[in-house]
C-alpha cells in the first residue's frame, strides 16, 4: 500500500485507520516503507502512526537517542495521541521507545521491539558506510537481511545517498553513537508493561543473544524469534511478523503470553 504523509505542527507523519493507537518508529536507516506490511494489516482495527524521525536534519547537538525521544515526546503532545497506546520500534526505533516508555511510563500500555538497540548492537557490519563508494553501501545493507536481495537497488540508493551528504552523515554518527554509548541494562527493570520480542534468529546485528538478554531484563517480556530472518523482521518476514503482532495486541488469540518465553518460528 502507498502510505500518504501528512504535514501538522511541523512534524511529517503517516496516520491511518481508527481505533487504538500504535505509534510505530523506524531506525536509522529507516523509512516509512519499512512498515508498510504492518499499516496494511492492523489499520482496519487500529489506527497507525509513523513519524518521520528527523536524524538527518535535525540539529548536530540533538542528534542523539535522547533528542530523538524528545522528539517523540513533543510529537504525542501535539498530536494530542490516547492517554495510553502501543509503542512499536526497530533498531534504532525500538531503543527510542524504550527510553519514551522510562520518560513516560503512563502512557505505554504494550510495548513491541524488534531487532532493538539499546543493549549491543553490530551497526552496519562493525563500520559506517564509505562516502562514495557504492558496491560498500550495497553490501552494508544487504547485511541487515538474511537474504541480501531483500535490499532493492531503491533501498541501496537511498542509503547511498545519505552516505554522500556530509550534513546527513553528521547526524548520522553522532546517533548511531549515542545509541551505542546508551546502554539501558541497568534501567529495563522499571518498564513493567507487556512487551513483545519478535526477532530474526538470522540478525548479525543485535543478534540473537541480545533478544534473550532483553527477555531477561523486562520484567514482562515474551520472545518470538523468526527464522531465516535478519535485522528488520517486518520488511523480510512480513506475515510471520503479523502473525506473532496480532494476539498480542488483542490478547483474545491463542498464544500464551507468558514472561521470557522463547519461542522459534518457523520460515513457512
Amino acid at each position: 500500500m502507498e502510505l500518504r504523509r501528512q504535514h501538522q505542527h511541523g512534524f511529517e507523519y503517516v496516520d491511518e485507520g481508527q481505533g487504538p493507537v500504535l505509534l510505530l518508529l523506524h531506525g536509522l536507516f529507516g523509512a516509512l516503507s519499512n512498515w508498510e506490511d504492518v499499516v496494511a494489516e492492523f489499520s482496519p482495527r487500529y489506527r497507525v502512526i509513523i513519524p518521520v524521525l528527523p536524524v538527518y536534519d535535525m540539529p548536530l547537538l540533538q542528534a542523539t537517542v535522547p533528542g530523538l525521544q524528545q522528539y517523540v515526546e513533543n510529537f504525542v503532545d501535539k498530536l494530542k495521541l490516547p492517554t495510553t497506546f502501543t509503542v512499536l520500534g526497530n533498531s534504532l526505533g525500538g531503543h527510542i521507545a524504550l527510553v519514551y516508555t522510562l520518560h513516560n511510563p503512563g502512557r505505554v500500555s504494550q510495548l513491541v521491539l524488534t531487532g532493538s538497540s539499546g543493549l549491543f548492537e553490530d551497526g552496519m557490519g562493525g563500520s559506517f558506510p564509505k562516502r562514495g563508494d557504492y558496491d560498500f553501501v550495497r553490501e552494508r545493507v544487504g547485511y541487515t537481511f538474511y537474504d541480501p536481495a531483500v535490499a532493492t537497488k531503491e533501498l541501496v540508493d537511498e542509503v547511498f545517498a545519505v552516505t554522500n551528504s556530509n550534513a546527513k552523515c553528521l547526524r548520522m554518527i553522532s546517533i548511531a553513537r549515542s545509541a551505542q554509548r546508551h546502554n539501558l541494562a541497568r534501567e529495563l527493570h522499571r518498564i513493567a508493561v507487556p512487551t513483545l520480542l519478535i526477532w530474526g534468529l538470522n540478525d548479525t546485528i543485535t543478534p540473537p543473544s541480545v533478544a534473550h538478554d532483553f527477555a531477561r531484563l523486562l520484567p514482562q517480556a515474551t520472545l518470538r524469534f523468526l527464522d531465516h530472518c535478519g535485522h528488520a523482521p517486518m520488511m523480510e518476514r512480513p506475515l510471520a511478523f503479523n502473525r506473532c503482532l496480532a494476539p498480542f495486541l488483542d490478547r483474545s488469540g491463542s498464544v500464551d503470553w507468558q514472561p521470557a518465553s522463547a519461542v522459534a518460528t518457523s520460515a513457512a
